[in-house]
């Protein structure tokens, strides 16, 4: 199972905020409530967030047995 749990210790780590990643980088409200949700996004969306947030892949998302 995919988890977010990496990318909120990535965010608070960085300064910036669910709302920093709306209104100034245009990430999607409905994009960060799948995250919260645990739920799916696409791989343009991972490599928007490693951009703004100037980190790898695995500092967003890690794979968990279970």
């Amino acid at each position: 199972m995919i988890s977010y749990a990496p990318f909120w210790e990535t965010l608070k780590g960085k300064g910036e905020s669910t709302y920093t990643l709306i209104f100034k980088h245009g990430i999607s409200s409905a994009t960060i409530d799948r995250m919260k949700k645990g739920g799916g996004i696409t791989t343009a969306k991972l490599d928007d967030l490693c951009k703004i947030l100037d980190c790898r892949i695995e500092d967003i998302i890690e794979y968990v047995d279970g």
